[in-house]
């Protein structure tokens, strides 16, 4: 009775909160170097961490994404501290990447992090209109240039997220990828939901999967719809967003290894979409 009581006590007991303190970190699906990459976390972003061995830990991302990654790219938080920007005035970098420095000018040296797109910082100060002075998520200050970030993160409209979506045309394709460092096709995806105010699950088939979606037949495609490839709708290996006039976007391998544009009456495509999905 008092040990099963015990192993129920110890099961409801939080896990451990970490930050994510390199610019972008592979999760991988087990603790060496050697396994594949199963997704990323971006830099200040909160981990609950949920086993550890060995210098590695398997954590749990907010999109409840769980994989390995090295324990020399997390800071345990304290007891009681809060996560990294949850707080105070935060803002989110816009640009494909932002430079961070130890000093507001560009000139004198090197930046101490190169950031992606969508990751967010606390602003410590402002200096004039071009800098920010930041809060790191080690507590150190630092500088980035104001035309960088974005303080208005409200949700998209589907039109203005598609538009939205061309700016990242000829980025690399990365497998686990989920900045603008590399994206995979389902990590691409999910960053532009994001922009619509959707957080949904991390890999294409789930995503196919999801209770917040409805099935759509090829012939009512409407712009904003998502479209899943593979051998069958219980096999999805690939996803994309319909942009209208028979085209979608998407992070892939086919033909060049980057973010484009593909007609979808394309032979290579017609044989392989087997769902496509739209936001109840």
């Amino acid at each position: 009775m008092f040990l099963s009581l015990a192993l129920m006590l110890a099961f409801q007991t939080p896990p451990a909160a970490a930050v994510v303190t390199k610019p972008v970190v592979n999760m991988y699906s087990s603790a060496t170097e050697d396994a594949d990459v199963v997704s990323q976390a971006l830099y200040g972003r909160p981990l609950a961490l949920l086993e550890e061995k060995d210098g590695w830990a398997r954590v749990r991302t907010e999109d409840e994404y769980t994989g390995w990654m090295p324990a020399s790219s997390f800071r345990r938080l304290a007891a009681g501290e809060q996560p990294y920007a949850s707080k105070g005035r935060v803002a989110m970098v816009e640009a494909m990447f932002a430079n961070i420095y130890r000093e507001p000018d560009v000139t004198k040296h090197a930046p101490l992090l190169v950031l992606p797109y969508e990751t967010k910082l606390e602003i410590a100060a402002e200096r004039d209109d071009r800098w920010f002075q930041v809060k790191l998520v080690d507590g150190a200050t630092a500088w980035v240039q104001r035309g960088d970030l974005t303080f208005d993160t409200a949700p998209m409209s589907i039109d203005a997220m598609i538009a939205f979506s061309k700016r990242f045309l000829g980025l690399p394709y990365l497998w686990g990828g989920t900045s603008t460092f590399g994206y995979d096709c389902s990590g691409y995806m999910q960053m532009l939901m994001r922009r619509r105010g959707v957080l949904m699950p991390r890999d294409a088939q789930p995503q196919a999967d999801w209770d917040r979606f409805v099935p759509v037949a090829t012939k009512d495609l409407q712009p904003g719809d998502l479209l899943y490839f593979g051998r069958s709708d219980k096999r999805i290996t690939h996803t994309g967003m319909y942009i209208g006039n028979g085209q979608f976007i998407n992070a892939t391998t086919h033909e060049k290894p980057i973010v484009q544009i593909c007609p979808l009456g394309d032979p290579y495509w017609t044989k392989l979409l087997v769902a496509a999905r739209r936001l109840k």
